[in-house]
């Protein structure tokens, strides 16, 4: 295999390449998709299942041309805990299914109307500060998983683990050649994990307890009102999350997924996923940062690497003990990781201003990304009843907000930067 050699979404891989790069894939996620279901006090393997099931479902309604892994989304954690302390998290999951299929109209609306007004309320000076954020903003995240914000400072096993995970992470990506140059995550979660044996941050024992055949928990939903109003504003979140999430992806893969397979089909793959996580007892998903930077690293866009990882997903899910030993994973090790990954994303973001051209001698250009920038950065949050809307989303919608206004006084010809 040529070094550093493009696989595109459509390209297939063999198996000798398959296999690895799709573990690649699944331990990419992994850290961040179980936590979900550990803060909402589940059993992760049914998210472990509906993740897969919810990535076949996806690549099979994109037509194959959406490279994408489905997992879960934190945009549903602040509604979510609420309703459980409140009804119980039967009623949550019928919360997951209203915004699902809520979601999936909104889907059915851009598919009749089209996406061009996308290009209108998010033009490049706006876009590309909103994709960075995507990354930016999980910079704390990465650090907090890594053990390198715990009180008192991290401890010296944590930082090793943190360090031989990161080194190997970005050396491999510019020193490693052949086929060692495509799968450098993969070598680098295994790298940090033998550390983390060594260093004693690593403990079987959970592993030689468990079964090796577990039925995942499926659970049924219930619907309630209050509990539905709760959870709507997350729509908010997860339709300006998955916007930018398929920019960035057809920034990577350098062809426009917005137009095709188009927006429509992505956010209804996206929400008809949550949609049936609700109705089987899992999480909402949604598309994943983490599995994005690993596509900008490796340069393997292949859907049948992304469909491959969503199989092992779903077997995951049915063996006890390889759940609970990919769970052994310390966080040292996904936070080593995430701060390459997250931070590629973040690249991502300023490569659009790049390629775009973005002329920041206009007056329009230069406020839309520099208020973008502060308000996804500085912290602050506006309440929509439990929903806090902050970071990423809160400044997508103040870009949206801004653009859309400078479009109007652009035809009013008021504008001084004409």
């Amino acid at each position: 295999m040529e070094n550093h050699k493009i696989i595109q979404v459509d390209e297939k891989v063999p198996f000798s390449l398959l296999a690895p790069l799709s573990l690649q894939h699944m331990f990419a996620m992994f850290g961040a998709t179980v936590l979900v279901p550990f803060l909402f006090g589940i059993n992760a393997s049914v998210v472990l299942f509906m993740n897969g099931l919810g990535t076949l479902l996806f690549i099979f309604i994109t037509k194959g041309k959406a490279p994408a892994y489905l997992g879960s989304s934190f945009a549903f954690l602040a509604p979510g805990l609420l309703i459980i302390e409140q009804f119980g998290y039967a009623y949550a999951l019928g919360g997951f299914v209203v915004v699902g299929f809520c979601g999936c109209l909104v889907a059915a609306v851009i598919g009749k109307f089209g996406s061009d007004w996308i290009h209108v309320i998010l033009p490049p000076a706006a876009m590309g500060p909103v994709v960075a954020l995507i990354g930016l903003e999980l910079a704390g995240t990465a650090a907090s998983t890594a053990g390198l914000l715990a009180e008192g400072g991290p401890s010296g096993a944590d930082t090793a683990v943190f360090l031989v995970t990161l080194g190997v992470a970005v050396f491999g990506s510019v020193l490693f050649r052949k086929f060692f140059a495509v799968i450098p995550i993969l070598i680098a979660v295994i790298c940090g994990y033998v550390t983390s044996y060594f260093v004693g941050l690593v403990d079987f024992g959970a592993v030689a307890a468990a079964d090796w055949f577990a039925l995942p928990n499926f659970s049924t939903p219930k619907f309630s009102a209050e509990a539905i109003f709760i959870m709507l504003p997350a729509l908010l979140v997860i339709i300006s999350e998955h916007i930018g999430h398929q920019i960035v992806t057809s920034k990577i893969v350098g062809h426009d997924l917005l137009k095709d397979p188009g927006l429509h089909r992505s956010l209804f793959a996206d929400n008809f996923s949550t949609m049936l996580s609700g109705f089987i007892g899992s999480v909402p998903t949604t598309t994943y940062g983490e599995n994005i930077g690993v596509m900008a690293i490796t340069k393997v866009y292949s859907v049948r690497v992304i469909a491959g990882a969503a199989i092992l997903s779903v077997i995951c899910s049915f063996i006890g003990k390889l759940t609970i030993l990919i769970g052994t994973i310390p966080g040292a090790v996904i936070g080593g990781i995430s701060f390459l990954l997250y931070g590629m994303i973040g690249t991502s973001g300023l490569r659009i201003l790049v390629d775009s051209k973005v002329d920041f001698d206009k007056s329009r250009n230069i406020a839309l990304t520099s208020v973008i920038f502060v308000v996804g950065l500085s912290g602050i949050s506006i309440n929509l009843g439990s929903i806090a809307l902050r970071g990423m989303s809160l400044a997508a919608l103040v870009g949206m907000g801004l653009s859309l206004l400078f479009y109007v006084f652009d035809k009013l010809s008021i504008m001084n930067d004409r």
